[in-house]
């Protein structure tokens, strides 16, 4: 792989071939990856894989006109070939008057904060076997447990660079490590299926095989002869596994791009009230290690800590330039690129801030209820905010989860849940969305 000055170079010289082929302006795109996993199984090896791949974008501009193309050879003759047909193509596309470039005067000129998103040491294949050996083996020694689905293990590295014909220039590194295990519990028509995961940037934030195996295999055993529930409204709690996609469907709804187009259920909302005046939603993009770390979005803007939700009210839509313009606003910093096409909008590292009771209190006055740990299917509407998603998980009985129950939608519009939110004071911190347990009431239960 490329070292991060390399890749930068290799951005920075595709620009000058479209200056050449004659684009206006222009911005280049590199990235690079290689992986390789070791999966497991009843303490067989079963399956290796190893990746590498590399991908150079470039958009250009023609007045305001715009074409986008990529490619995977890295070649002299294929990049002057790609800057031709790319020009090419923008002469011939329509006019677009907010396409272009993000304002110069917005571009980050760095220095760039250090994120510790690169672990020196990387492990050996043997290694990676022998941790999804291990978190396997745990998971299968829980009492119960008599099936395996395997364990995991995998290591990856990736490059970004990123260069605008006018005058950013950056790049970073980064690398993954997974572990992982699924088990099935009990035999027959009453078998149960689960699994523990956790990435990190770093082994060393990784917790161990066995806490992933019994985590996994613990999880299995509690599914066990399941239950069903009655239909009808009643208090439903997140537990956190879950819960950070209800932060997932606002921050699809903030993107500019859906509320330049009218297709938000958030439209004209920016600055009420959506939560409880206690509710703060943070996004950290120089999380040290994080997940979503980044030093510079899609378009070369900074990035930065910022309250998406504060004291329960939006306070911005995700902007990159094109929405930004069609809106009347600035970018925010929220841009993002993949190997082709206009930059889209995303966020970094997200957490919903704790609140003030234990998951324990928090439903100690729920006589009737239950606690999700799974979601099933996609049944989200972005335009109305309905919400419909078959679950399983435990009832609450008397504030207390009794038993396990399964084959349940549960339905109602997501400013209606945002509205009735209360989180616990249970924070998590090992995903990209973390948040506590989270407890919803008024949703609808459809069960036998």
């Amino acid at each position: 792989m490329l070292s991060l000055e390399a890749a930068q170079e290799r951005a920075e010289a595709l620009l000058q071939r479209a200056r050449k082929a004659g684009a206006d302006a222009a911005d280049a795109v590199y990235s690079a990856d290689a992986s390789e996993s070791i999966q497991v199984r009843l303490g067989k090896l079963e399956d290796v894989e190893r990746s590498e791949s590399e991908h150079i974008g470039l958009r250009v501009f023609i007045g305001t006109r715009s074409a986008s193309i990529g490619s995977s050879d890295m070649g002299d003759a294929a990049l002057d070939e790609l800057a031709a047909r790319a020009v090419a193509m923008a002469r011939s596309a329509p006019e677009d008057p907010y396409a272009g470039l993000a304002p110069g005067d917005l571009l980050t000129r760095g220095p760039f904060p250090a994120l510790d998103l690169e672990d020196a040491e990387e492990p050996s294949p043997q290694t990676l076997r022998a941790i999804a050996e291990a978190a396997e083996d745990a998971a299968r020694a829980v009492p119960g447990v008599t099936n395996s689905e395997g364990g995991g293990a995998s290591a990856g590295r990736g490059l970004f660079a990123l260069a605008t014909s006018h005058g950013f220039s950056g790049s970073y590194a980064t690398t993954s490590r997974g572990l992982s295990a699924s088990v099935v519990a009990g035999e027959g028509a009453n078998m149960q299926r689960d699994y523990g995961w956790r990435s990190a940037r770093h082994t060393a934030d990784l917790p161990s095989p066995a806490e992933i195996g019994e985590i996994a295999g613990n999880r299995a055993v509690a599914r066990l002869n399941p239950g069903k529930l009655k239909s009808g409204p009643m208090p439903v709690v997140f537990d956190p596994r879950v819960g950070g996609t209800l932060v997932g469907h606002l921050i699809g709804a903030m993107a500019g791009s859906s509320i330049a187009r009218r297709s938000s259920f958030l439209l004209d909302r920016l600055g009420e009230q959506l939560f409880d005046s206690g509710v703060q939603v943070i996004e950290d993009p120089h999380l040290p290690r994080g997940l979503r770390s980044r030093p510079f979005d899609g378009e070369g803007l900074a990035t930065a800590r910022r309250a998406l939700v504060e004291d329960g009210r939006i306070t911005t839509w995700l902007l990159e330039s094109a929405s930004a313009r069609q809106l009347g606003l600035q970018p925010t910093g929220h841009a993002s690129r993949g190997h082709g096409g206009a930059p889209g909008a995303s966020v970094s590292n997200l957490h919903l801030a704790a609140g003030t009771v234990s998951p324990q209190a928090l439903m100690a006055d729920i006589t009737d209820g239950v606690y999700v740990t799974e979601l099933i299917g996609h049944g989200v509407n972005g335009v109305t905010g309905d919400y419909s998603r078959g679950a399983s998980g435990f009832r609450v009985v008397n504030g207390e989860k009794v038993g396990p129950v399964a084959e349940f939608t549960i339905a109602g519009n997501l400013l209606d849940m945002f509205a009735a939110m209360t989180p616990a004071n249970d924070l998590e911190w090992f995903r990209p969305i973390n948040v506590p347990t989270i407890r919803v009431d008024g949703l609808t239960i459809a069960g036998d």
